[in-house]
């Protein structure tokens, strides 16, 4: 071979990568990256930042680092250095989707604030069943009453439930279910017109805590020999209510530790049916009137989140109240799922109206947006009331039931649980 063909020869074989690497495929995620990039940019400007990236979505593991180094790429040319390391300026990127589309958002905090900007993402071929969701809940039957119930707890022995003007303790028997105690609330003020109540477990874990219409109760259920061992108590009290308690570790619980080191009590408007907005310990902003909240693991620790008066969901983090998109179908109640499916807490919440057949459904939130994460669970009924259980891992639903005319409601309890797809 003479030099100059050699020459040729090892030119071509140089140039070979370089043609193929022009030719290959560009990757799918490179357009959303850049314009992802774009937007964290115009809101961060030159400089460091740390940055964490969170999938909630259906892509696979296996190409996170690929998109991460495309994010890095980008935010570079654009003057964000951006890195694993610990910085003034952070970056959280959640990559999520739902049944229509695949949504990117980026939480950008400089200090105390917060921004938050997104992208829309080609999904592909769209996903038709429900089975590609991150989970399918499911629903039991666990107690039916002729009897209006607020609020139910679920006991190593049966039941706690609370009633408009009583508070009944049911056990375990061969025909169902019966009644152990039955304690009226004595409460002097009128209630209002759809009246809420709460209930939880002691801190000892033998009895319980229960607030209704200016009442507070306590009683004893556990392991109760007797009778006289199942007293309950009532008084009235304008104290605040219980949100949520801190769940012992002997639990099982599956929350955050944040979560669970942070009792939230809320005053109520018994006249009003709401909760007034005024939380102890102080959430460092004011808050709007609601109907529901629940703790729930954020980046920065825990978050609360809200279900306003006025139909907006809004979550405070950070001493900010921010709001919630993707909330238009959510009713007035909700409750958070510790299912370890997708990113490990979902919320549970109703759907928005008085409909005969209420429906509930699982939704992540991995920023300021509810990515629905299972399809609709038919209730047959109307949801009235969701609380979650002690140990986070199942939700109780109260379920009211019309009936033919002339014939009082049923109402159910329901255990509502969830699986990972």
């Amino acid at each position: 071979m003479t030099p100059i063909k050699l020459f040729c020869l090892i030119a071509v074989l140089a140039s070979a990568p370089t043609a193929l690497a022009e030719n290959a495929a560009p990757s799918p995620w490179e357009q959303p990256a850049a314009a992802l990039a774009e937007q964290i940019a115009a809101i961060l400007g030159p400089g460091q930042a740390h940055l964490t990236i969170r999938n909630l979505s259906k892509i696979s593991t296996g190409e996170i680092p690929a998109i991460r180094r495309l994010l890095e790429q980008d935010l570079k040319a654009r003057g964000v250095q951006a890195s694993g390391a610990e910085s003034a300026n952070t970056i959280r990127v959640t990559l999520s989707e739902n049944l229509r589309e695949r949504l990117w958002v980026a939480e950008v905090v400089e200090g105390s604030e917060t921004r938050v900007t997104m992208v829309h993402v080609d999904a592909g071929t769209r996903q038709q069943e429900a089975a590609t969701n991150g989970l399918t809940l499911h629903s039991q039957i666990l107690l039916s009453r002729k009897t209006p119930v607020l609020a139910a707890l679920e006991t190593a022995d049966g039941f706690v439930v609370v009633e408009p003007e009583e508070i009944v303790i049911l056990a375990p028997a061969l025909d169902g279910w019966q009644e152990q105690n039955r304690v009226g609330v004595g409460q002097r003020k009128p209630l209002a017109q759809d009246p809420r109540a709460v209930i939880y477990p002691a801190p000892d874990g033998q009895g319980f805590e229960a607030s209704v219409a200016g009442m507070t109760c306590s009683g004893a259920y556990r392991h109760a020999a007797t009778p006289a061992d199942r007293i309950v108590r009532c008084h009235e009290s304008d104290d605040p209510w219980l949100l949520a308690q801190q769940q012992s570790a002997a639990t099982g619980s599956a929350t955050d530790e944040s979560v669970r080191a942070t009792p939230i009590r809320a005053f109520y408007n018994a006249a009003r049916n709401y909760f007034t907005g005024v939380v102890t310990p102080s959430l460092g902003v004011d808050l709007p009137p609601f109907y529901s909240a629940v703790l729930l693991p954020r980046p920065d620790g825990a978050g609360l989140l809200i279900g306003g008066i006025d139909g907006k969901v809004q979550v405070v983090e950070s001493g900010a109240l921010k709001p919630i998109a993707g909330t238009r179908d959510w009713g007035s109640d909700f409750a958070a799922l510790h299912s370890g499916c997708g990113g490990g807490t979902q919320i549970i919440a109703s759907s928005s109206g008085e409909a005969l057949t209420d429906s509930l459904r699982a939704y992540e939130l991995p920023a300021q947006e509810a990515i629905p994460a299972s399809a609709p669970l038919t209730m047959e009924g109307t949801v009235t009331a969701l609380s979650a259980a002690p140990d986070g891992k199942s939700v109780l639903a109260i379920v009211r039931k019309q009936s033919s005319a002339g014939q009082a409601d049923t109402y159910e309890v329901d255990r509502v649980t969830a699986s990972c797809n």
